[in-house]
């Protein structure tokens, strides 16, 4: 005898929506009432179901017994059982059959079954009794089970029309765009016809997730994917084919979220009894904290998988089911700006911030025009007078000799080889000002030319006049070398006698002229200024090129560093190739040192004073810590008299490494603070260096501070001597600006957040500095004039950092800000980009544990502070313009300090809100 019944799968599967034919039928109301993955409990929806019982064997009327009070016909094996069930008992109705209902349909008395089996209080025929008693007894026994089930777990009901569950049902989504899966079947399928060509059309477990596009990191995930999805098909063995993958893929595929929380479901529970265990939740949080490369997490996963039994199964049954993990899910928090009110957001934004585009493509070039000029203009005019001045010098210089005897023999050459000279003279003394940093600092803190001159591109114009020097010395030698010394080579000895005067003898070959104190001095200025430019190039001074190895000691920042120093030289052979010149032979004439006088003398003038102080004031280590990362702290004693701004930096020395190198680094302390610090990150040949020295001398963190820091030093250890360093400084930088604005965005990725830190505890010492005054003022009762005329007005700040171990960079200064600003001032947002997007199925358990975590200790699992972390990339068009939309009228500072493709980004960004809306937008980069 086969026995189905319907509705009552609760405890086989979980109370799973619909995906297959159903194995219960529920009558039409309940079918409403109780649609959706979760439902009521069994026991509080009494009402009757229906069960079949195909017999065996065929019956007749004449095999029925029958009585005054029931009939019960069974007719072509079917009968038809109609029952109640009442907590830990089920009643029977009715029992008859379908097909001839009409002729001996009855109603039968209530006849209740137990666990014990069929008690039948109303006398039914014996033969139909004793055929079907044992079936109704296991269906008894079923439904026992099912209905004291339900009573001790009841499912909750869920109301989907929440935000917070809306934004749930956009989740679980197993493939994203960090993929760069087309995301379609005809992708899908080309890459299996491609991964089993060798394979006779069947596709191995192993490549199931790079076939359906999943990245390498999800490669454990997607094994887990694999076996759910064959495990409830009944497939077995390790590999499927094409039309088995194409289940598979409209499953994984499927919009609907009941589908996707059924296989996520499905996942987790790996023995398919639809119960989740501890042991099973311990696995997928190793699984999706590997794919996510959250190494804390995986280490910690049996103590997260406890906390979320405590959570979900608090009368500790052991297990949870399918209606509590989506509970957990609708009640995640949205936590980025790209979900929630998104909808709302981009609707009041399509509605303010509407950009005009002109139609005519001479309106869009002055629209273009007038938008770069609002942007750019301080950059524009410095350079317009830098270009101005050349080029007025190229032309004097040219017309001059324009007029000379030389012009007879040599011609127009003469006149393009002197006028790059003349240029040539003005960049190589322009080039020493931008590095000359006291000054600029001073100009910047000092004065009010910050306003017109962009001291932020110091280096920016630095490397500009580089570009002018290279142009000027490439016109001034093709020139000489290529036209003028060969005129004069071949010249008739009438044009020549022009020239006796200042080349003697005329000379018939080239070594004339490069043997010559002229010669010699440029063709070795030539070469030291192309190895210095060389090496200064961004992909030999980062180590971007892949050299040979015994031609990787020629890049680094070291080969930077010592190549540049060959300006000394440089600038010794420039003055004494102004010297001794062919055709100049006044000394008022030589003009090269009147160029060179002033910013050589500033220059010099600097790097004593830099030398001085740095050795005059000697500091102490406090504190060092080395972070997993390769990253290291160190906290110093602060000089008598260095006062600086939060967003400066200054530089640092070790001569244990080099006794010439000198580092800039942000500093991460506050001006409040009694001491200085940095964080450094080994990423060249001299921060390695150090990193080790100071690894050497630091202790391992002891066993009850959960691995975060992986050695620690501090002043007064025994038998330790920290490395010797020396600092210089304070020098500008533009984050010290920020009290400008009265609101501000602060960007930093990974180890570029260490100005945003200071900056943020100088905002948080200011506020309270600033709630100070007013209670005084109130306790005085007389408000007058604020001493403290801090107007920051809101501070946001955005981490990026790709690592879980990086925020345990600044977990004590986070920690530090989010518990003083008590006015809610700083509104912080960290990120970690090795988690999938939120809403993707490989991170669902952590925004699970995340949010869990949270609201019971208060620390974020991902970063380990107080700061509840997003996943994946900021977007960085909806910050922008969630500013713009809350701060309208207003002047917005955006500070960063990171990469310098992020940084076109977030520039371009905010010119285009600055143009579309009334707030304006003010982009900073750090350059040191």
């Amino acid at each position: 005898m086969e026995i189905q019944v319907m509705g009552m799968d609760h405890g086989a599967r979980g109370s799973y929506p619909d995906r297959h034919q159903s194995d219960t039928e529920i009558t039409e109301s309940e079918r409403t009432a109780n649609s959706g993955p979760l439902s009521e409990p069994l026991n509080k929806r009494a009402g009757t179901k229906t069960a079949g019982f195909n017999i065996p064997y065929s019956s007749t009327a004449d095999n029925i017994g029958t009585s005054s009070k029931s009939n019960i016909v069974v007719q072509e094996s079917y009968v038809d059982v109609n029952m109640d069930h009442h907590d830990d008992s089920v009643a029977t109705q009715s029992v008859k059959n379908a097909a001839v209902a009409s002729d001996l349909e009855q109603d039968t008395q209530s006849t209740f079954l137990t666990a014990r089996g069929l008690d039948t209080r109303t006398p039914f025929g014996s033969s139909v009794v004793r055929s079907v008693s044992a079936h109704i007894r296991q269906v008894s026994q079923e439904l026992k089970r099912l209905t004291s089930f339900s009573k001790e777990r009841p499912p909750a009901r869920i109301d989907r029309t929440k935000s917070a569950a809306g934004h749930a049902l956009t989740g679980l989504k197993f493939i994203s765009e960090r993929d760069g899966s087309d995301a379609g079947w005809p992708a899908v399928e080309k890459q299996f016809n491609k991964l089993t060509a060798s394979t006779n059309g069947y596709l191995p477990r192993s490549l199931f997730g790079k076939c359906i596009g999943m990245n390498n990191d999800s490669k454990e995930f997607a094994g887990k994917l694999f076996d759910a999805l064959a495990r409830e098909r009944g497939i077995k063995g390790d590999s499927i084919n094409k039309a088995q993958l194409k289940e598979f893929w409209d499953q994984i595929s499927d919009q609907s979220f009941d589908s996707r929380l059924r296989t996520f479901f499905d996942m987790v529970d790996k023995d398919a009894d639809g119960r989740i265990t501890k042991l099973e939740i311990t696995e997928i949080i190793c699984l999706s904290a590997s794919a996510n490369h959250l190494s804390n997490i995986q280490k910690q996963a049996e103590e997260y998988a406890a906390l979320i039994m405590e959570e979900l199964d608090p009368d500790n049954f052991g297990y949870i089911m399918m209606d509590s993990l989506e509970m957990l899910l609708f009640q995640i928090p949205n936590q980025s700006i790209r979900g929630g009110d998104n909808q709302n957001l981009s609707k009041r934004l399509s509605q303010k911030l509407k950009s005009i585009q002109e139609k005519t493509p001479l309106r869009r070039w002055c629209q273009y025009t007038k938008y770069f000029l609002q942007d750019h203009w301080r950059r524009v005019w410095v350079i317009a007078l830098w270009i101005g001045v050349m080029s007025g010098l190229f032309a004097y210089k040219f017309v001059e000799y324009r007029h000379k005897a030389a012009y007879e023999v040599m011609g127009h050459c003469v006149c393009m080889a002197k006028g790059a000279a003349e240029t040539l003279k003005l960049n190589m003394a322009l080039i020493l000002l931008p590095v000359c940093r006291n000054t600029i600092t001073y100009l910047r803190n000092r004065t009010r030319l910050g306003v017109v001159v962009p001291f932020d591109d110091n280096l920016n114009f630095h490397q500009i006049i580089a570009g002018g020097i290279a142009i000027g010395v490439g016109i001034h030698a093709i020139y000489h070398l290529a036209c003028d010394f060969p005129r004069l080579i071949h010249a008739s000895s009438t044009k020549y006698k022009l020239m006796e005067p200042f080349f003697g003898d005329q000379p018939s070959n080239y070594w004339h002229f490069i043997k010559s104190m002229e010669g010699v001095t440029g063709i070795l200025m030539v070469v030291f200024m192309a190895i210095a430019f060389t090496l200064a190039s961004p992909c030999f001074r980062r180590s971007q090129l892949n050299l040979p190895k015994h031609l990787k000691s020629l890049t680094g920042f070291n080969a930077f560093w010592y190549s540049h120093h060959l300006f000394i030289v440089v600038y010794t052979l420039l003055i004494l190739h102004g010297t001794y010149l062919y055709l100049t032979k006044d000394w008022y004439n030589k003009t090269t040192w009147m160029y060179l006088a002033v910013p050589l003398a500033l220059y010099v003038y600097e790097r004593l004073f830099r030398a001085l102080r740095s050795s005059i004031e000697p500091v102490s280590i406090l504190k060092a810590a080395v972070y997993r990362g390769s990253a290291l702290s160190i906290h110093m004693s602060k000089p008598q008299g260095f006062s600086y701004k939060s967003g400066q930096y200054m530089f640092v020395n070790c001569a244990a490494i080099s006794p010439f190198e000198w580092h800039p680094f942000s500093l991460t302390s506050a001006p409040g603070d009694d001491y200085l610090s940095v964080h450094i990150r080994a990423v060249g040949d001299w921060t390695r260096q150090l990193l080790k020295r100071f690894s050497e001398v630091c202790k391992a963190p002891h066993s009850g501070e959960s691995g975060l820091l992986r050695a620690d030093f501090k002043q007064g250890d025994s038998n330790t001597i920290s490395p010797k360093v020396l600092i210089d400084g304070p020098y500008g930088a533009p984050a010290q600006d920020y009290k400008n604005y009265e609101v501000v965005l602060l960007v930093g990725l990974g180890i570029g957040a260490t100005p945003m830190i200071s900056i943020m505890k100088d905002i948080v010492s200011n506020v309270r500095a600033a709630e100070g005054e007013e209670d005084m003022s109130t306790a005085a009762e007389a408000p007058g004039t604020r001493v403290n005329n801090f107007q920051i007005r809101r501070a946001y700040f955005y981490w990026v950092t790709r690592e879980q171990g990086s925020f345990d960079w600044f977990k004590e200064e986070m920690n530090e800000v989010a518990e003083l600003d008590n006015r809610g001032v700083i509104e912080l947002h960290t990120y970690c980009t090795s988690v999938y997007e939120e809403g993707d199925a490989r991170s669902a358990l952590i925004a699970m544990l995340q949010s869990l975590n949270h609201a019971k200790n208060g620390v974020d699992i991902v970063s380990g502070t107080r700061v509840k972390s997003h996943f994946a990339k900021p977007n960085w068009c909806n910050v922008y313009e969630s500013i713009a939309l809350n701060y309208t009228n207003s002047r917005v500072g955006v500070f960063y300090c990171g990469p310098a493709a992020p940084a076109k980004e977030l520039r371009q960004l905010a010119m285009d809100i600055s143009h579309k809306s009334s707030t304006k937008f003010e982009f900073h980069k750090e350059n040191f």
